[in-house]
């Protein structure tokens, strides 16, 4: 399966819940970007790992990932 994950770097806030639920350990928060608000947004390490289980996107509280099947 593909997919395509897109993350909304700008309002991500770094609070990692993502990185938590993500069952391929692939969602992790890049500690060599910061946001505009000053945080460390969430990334995907390794796109062709990633299920489209999305439940990176269910988790985050501010709905900044968005998660389609290709």
């Amino acid at each position: 399966m593909t997919a395509k994950l897109t993350f909304n770097e700008d309002r991500c806030k770094g609070c990692g819940l993502c990185t938590v639920v993500c069952p391929k350990k692939i969602v992790a928060l890049n500690d060599k970007v910061t946001n505009i608000k000053g945080y460390h947004p969430a990334y995907c390490i390794d796109i062709s790992q990633c299920i489209a289980c999305a439940s990176c996107a269910k988790m985050c509280p501010d709905s900044i990932i968005t998660v389609e099947k290709l």
